[in-house]
């Protein structure tokens, strides 16, 4: 696997250099008409030359980031979610980013259930999410939403159901080993908690913040933290 990891890095900065080279060459032939040789190019100012140098580094910091985010993309596309997984994480993305807690009810209503928070069916499971925040309104754990949702999930099987025996949980490395996680995940992880919550999982060796589970037929069942 370490073999295939190391490919797959060497295989998007090939990917990376090559597209920023092409781009600095189309961009050096746009700058200097082929009318002009390199016997005339000592006739340029200096000033203009050095105006477009920074241009092309402009454009090769821009290129950079531009692929870089397709191949990020393209890497949290690797679990591919079921219309109606994606279709509710989008609802519950959107409640989360209103800044309203309240609006987690409309959530609620598409998945046709409230998730197990670890609260008693009889309580209000908004007021409780308020009262367990650190901000009065609940928005701290919005925000904890909004980041596990953005990162990639783990497809887990669960049941016998061929079909529909899939669980989709976020952030998917919640779901294999603190001391596993690759350079990357780690920076995910920091991304998430703090540093001393995350030595506190490495102590414990396992799984302490907050994990969302959306079943694959558009159900959300778990969004509670671990202990």
């Amino acid at each position: 696997m370490s073999e295939l990891k190391a490919a797959n890095a060497r295989r998007r900065e090939h990917i990376i250099d090559s597209y920023m080279d092409q781009r600095m060459a189309q961009d050096q032939r746009r700058a200097f008409p082929r009318a002009v040789s390199k016997r005339h190019q000592s006739s340029v100012p200096s000033s203009f030359r050095k105006k477009i140098g920074f241009t092309l580094v402009v454009v090769a910091a821009l290129t950079l980031v531009h692929v870089s985010q397709a191949l990020a993309e393209d890497q949290s596309a690797t679990t591919k979610l079921p219309p109606h997984v994606a279709d509710l994480r989008d609802v519950i993305l959107t409640a989360a980013r209103s800044g309203n807690i309240d609006e987690l009810k409309s959530a609620f209503e598409v998945s046709g259930n409230v998730p197990d928070l670890g609260i008693s069916p009889r309580s209000d499971p908004i007021r409780v999410l308020k009262d367990r925040s650190a901000d009065p309104q609940g928005r701290d754990t919005l925000a904890a939403i909004v980041s596990i949702l953005e990162l990639p999930p783990a497809a887990l099987p669960l049941g016998n159901d061929i079909e529909n025996n899939l669980i989709y949980v976020w952030p998917g490395l919640s779901t294999r080993p603190i001391e596993g996680l690759t350079p990357p995940e780690q920076v995910d992880l920091y991304r998430l908690v703090s540093p001393e919550l995350v030595a506190e999982m490495r102590k414990k060796r396992r799984w302490l913040w907050w994990r969302l589970v959306i079943a694959a037929d558009g159900s959300w069942t778990l969004f509670r933290k671990g202990d």
